[in-house]
């Protein structure tokens, strides 16, 4: 079996790991894939975004089934592509995916299924949106419509900072295309959960939940980045909460969707607000996260790719899910400077030789130069260390993350932190 994993991160190259202990032994590939993939999948000098490229490449070797990561080429239409040449891709259609590509779509489609989620408003005029600012109560929330790569929302505690936002989106374009539309959003005080779902367009199979780092420095200080860390599971997804998201939240957009005309069908991606034990959607993706993808798939105990296959297929409900009875906590390794301009190319030493049975080095933006494994990237490496407990996979994440230096490497002391509180609900 052939399969074609499309993209060049971390989250692709823990599905190419994940994909690559199948029994089924599929021979793997990835474009464009990275120095780190390279060791488990041939990699292809092809753009995620080159579809018509992509889509020869599958049809000339014989790919048996396609995986697409990033949310780029999903918001470009790949799977209708790839599906009206009979060709077998995971992955949502260009309409589906809008769930992820148009927040303002996202937010009719939530409001109209009665999903819990904030108040708010969409702008594509500049005048409007800062009159409405007047208005609004602080903290406000002001978020690209499109896709930004992570960076399109900013939480403004000061009018002038909300307008100052307005202003960088749609005059100055600081996001490109994506910010020329805004969402003026209510702020909401909790704390933050990802919950993941394999769904075929009508079962939908929930991930263990996840809680991702977003703030570049410890005890959450800083500029937002597209992820610092993550761990899983998360104390604060209970069985209870775990199963009102899946009730209230996933099952509901899923059937909104079909409703639509474009029923979802891959991984839907719900980034959860807690207030007061009340789980409102902050958004959703197209995709699997990243870096939550990192510390859900090392607990996946079913075969990545029959998981897979029932979802193109249709058959999720013929399927039974299992997860490992561990934790994973992921530490991302980023180059100085990040989220903000950074150097690259420096040479990264203290790789581990082979992956230990306790913890991975998924490669996020590295390069092969040479004999060597140099930076190319942000964030560069995702350090995900595996135990009985949370506290055990980040005391094995951050003995990995010792051994390993860079030029300007930066990293987050306190991953996980928030799960070592004590709580009396734990999952």
């Amino acid at each position: 079996m052939k399969i074609l994993v499309i993209g060049s991160g971390g989250r692709e190259h823990a599905i190419v790991w994940k994909l690559a202990q199948s029994p089924r032994a599929p021979q793997l590939y990835c474009a464009p894939g990275n120095a780190g993939i390279e060791t488990l999948a041939t990699c292809v000098p092809l753009k995620a975004d080159d579809i018509a490229g992509l889509k020869r490449f599958v049809q000339e070797e014989g790919i048996d089934l396609t995986v697409v990561g990033p949310e780029m080429p999903l918001a470009l239409g790949i799977a209708d592509e790839f599906r009206k040449a009979k060709l077998k891709i995971f992955a949502p259609t260009r309409h589906a995916a809008r769930i992820e590509a148009s927040k303002s779509f996202s937010k009719d489609v939530m409001v109209t299924a009665k999903i819990p989620t904030a108040r708010a408003k969409s702008f594509d005029k500049m005048a409007d949106a800062l009159a409405y600012l007047d208005l609004h109560e602080l903290p406000v929330v002001i978020k690209a419509d499109g896709l930004a790569q992570g960076k399109g929302v900013i939480i403004a505690t000061t009018r002038e900072e909300a307008k100052q936002a307005v202003a960088d989106s749609m005059e100055r374009a600081v996001f490109g295309q994506a910010g020329q539309r805004v969402l003026i959003e209510q702020f909401l005080d909790g704390e933050e959960l990802t919950i993941m779902a394999f769904t075929d367009g009508e079962t939908v199979v929930p991930m263990l939940p996840a809680q991702d780092h977003k703030r570049v420095g410890d005890r959450d200080t800083g500029l937002n980045t597209g992820g610092m860390g993550s761990y899983c599971p998360a104390p604060l997804g209970t069985r209870a909460l775990c199963e009102m998201v899946t009730c209230e939240v996933l099952r509901p957009i899923v059937d909104a969707l079909a409703r639509l005309g474009c029923p979802f069908q891959g991984v839907l991606y719900a980034g959860l607000m807690i207030v007061k034990g009340v789980p409102y959607v902050l958004e959703f993706n197209a995709r699997m996260g990243d870096p939550e993808t990192q510390v859900v798939l090392p607990l996946l105990k079913t075969d990545l790719v029959d998981v897979i296959e029932a979802v193109v297929d249709h058959r999720l409900d013929q399927l039974t899910v299992d997860w490992q009875d561990e934790s994973a906590v992921c530490v991302v390794m980023t180059s100085k400077g990040y989220p903000g301009p950074y150097q690259q190319g420096f040479v990264i030493h203290g790789l581990p030789s082979a992956e230990g049975a306790t913890g991975m080095v998924f490669h996020a933006g590295t390069a092969r130069r040479g004999t060597d494994i140099v930076t190319a990237g942000g964030r560069v490496l995702g350090v995900t260390g595996r135990g009985k407990t949370i506290v055990a996979a980040q005391q094995e994440a951050y003995r990995l993350v010792k051994n390993i230096t860079f030029d300007g490497c930066h990293y987050r002391t306190d991953i996980a932190h928030r799960a070592l509180r004590p709580r009396d609900d734990r999952y």
